[in-house]
C-alpha cells in the first residue's frame, strides 16, 4: 500500500449521470462461475428459459425507479449479434473520469471481453468531452485482470482505490491504473465464510461521500483490516459495518448517486435492503434516501447486483 493522502480533491464522489446496458442474451455464464461464489448454478439450470425475460423485466423496473429520482440515464441496448450473458454488468469493462479519461479494463472471462463497445464511447462523445482512452486490455495476454469498478471501489474525492486481490484483480494492473490516473491503492485480501476469495471488491464495500459500507469481517488479516478501517476513518467516513451473511445478500453492492438537483440516493436491491438491520437503515438514511428494487434473477444467475449494473459517468460535459 502506498501512503494515503487525506486531502480531498475537487471531484465529487457521486454523479447524476449513469450508463446502463439493457440485456439481450442474459443468462448463467459458466466462464465466470469458477471465481464467482454468488452465481447459483442450480437456479439457472431449473429456470434457464426465463432468464432473459425476467432479467429484462428487472432491468426496466430499476430504470423506472432511477428515472423517478431525476437521474440522467444513458441506457444502451445490448446487440443481438454477439452472445454477452453479462452485458448488464457494464461497470466491469469501462470507467469514466472527471479528467476526461476513459479506462478500458482486462476481463478474466473470454466471453466478457466482447462487452467492450467503442460504439458506446463514440455515442457518449456527443455529450461529453473525452480527452484520452487508457487501454489496459493488453494485460489479458499475460493472464492479468482488473474488472473496473467491480475490482476497485473508488473514493473519487480522495483518489483512493480500494481493492481486494483475487483472480480478477491483479496487482500489476492495479499499479498501471494507479499510475495512469493518480490514485493511491489500498489493497487487501478478503474471503467469504468458506474461506473462498471474494471475487470483486464491490460486493463487500461501498464508499459514499461521508460514509462507507464495508464487511471488515471478510478481511481476515488483522493488519489489513485495520489498514482499511484507518483509510476510511482518515478520509472522514462514517463506517457502517455489514456481516458476511449480508454480503451474501448483496448488501455491499450499493451505489450512491445524486440527481441533477443534488439530492442523494443509495441504490440497492430489495434482497440487500431486506438484509439490513433497522439500525443500519437508519444510519444510511442520514446520508441518502434509499432506493431498492427486486433483482433476484439478475443476482442469482449473474452473481452481481445493483452497483454492478450502474456505470458512473464523471466526464466533463461538452
Amino acid at each position: 500500500m502506498r501512503s494515503i493522502s487525506t486531502t480531498a480533491q475537487i471531484q465529487p464522489q457521486s454523479t447524476a449521470r449513469i450508463m446502463m446496458i439493457r440485456p439481450v442474451h442474459f443468462g448463467f455464464n459458466a466462464q465466470t462461475a469458477g471465481s464467482n461464489e454468488f452465481q447459483q448454478k442450480e437456479l439457472a439450470e431449473h429456470n434457464f428459459n426465463i432468464a432473459q425475460e425476467k432479467a429484462r423485466e428487472e432491468f426496466d423496473l430499476m430504470i423506472s425507479q432511477l428515472q423517478l429520482t431525476g437521474l440522467d440515464l444513458y441506457v444502451f441496448e445490448d446487440t443481438d449479434d454477439i452472445y454477452r450473458p453479462d452485458a448488464v454488468f457494464s461497470n466491469n469493462w469501462v470507467s469514466f473520469h472527471q479528467s476526461g479519461k476513459v479506462v478500458l479494463y482486462p476481463m478474466m472471462a473470454e466471453n466478457r471481453r466482447a462487452e467492450r463497445r467503442m460504439d458506446i464511447i463514440e455515442n457518449l462523445k456527443k455529450d461529453f468531452l473525452i480527452e484520452e482512452i487508457i487501454d489496459l486490455t493488453h494485460f489479458e495476454k499475460e493472464g492479468k485482470y482488473l474488472e473496473g469498478t467491480g475490482s476497485m471501489v473508488l473514493d473519487r474525492r480522495y483518489k483512493i482505490a480500494y481493492a481486494c486481490l483475487s483472480p480478477r484483480t491483479h496487482p500489476d494492473v492495479l499499479n498501471a491504473f494507479s499510475e495512469a490516473l493518480g490514485y493511491e491503492l489500498v489493497t487487501f485480501s478478503a474471503s467469504d465464510e468458506n474461506d473462498k476469495p471474494v471475487y470483486h471488491t464491490n460486493v463487500l464495500m461501498c464508499v459514499g461521500d461521508i460514509f462507507a459500507i464495508v464487511c471488515l469481517e471478510a478481511i481476515k488479516d488483522p493488519d489489513e483490516r485495520q489498514m482499511v478501517r484507518s483509510a476510511l476513518e482518515e478520509t472522514n467516513k462514517y463506517i457502517v459495518e455489514i456481516s458476511l451473511d449480508q454480503v451474501r445478500h448483496f448488501a455491499g453492492n450499493m451505489l450512491m448517486v445524486r440527481n441533477l438537483k443534488g439530492n442523494k440516493f443509495l441504490m440497492m436491491s430489495t434482497q440487500a435492503f431486506d438484509s439490513l438491520t433497522e439500525i443500519q437503515r437508519k444510519s444510511l438514511l442520514d446520508y441518502a434516501r434509499i432506493i431498492h428494487t427486486d433483482l433476484s434473477v439478475i443476482e442469482g444467475y449473474g452473481g452481481g447486483s445493483a452497483r454492478c449494473m450502474m456505470t458512473e459517468i464523471h466526464l466533463p460535459l461538452r
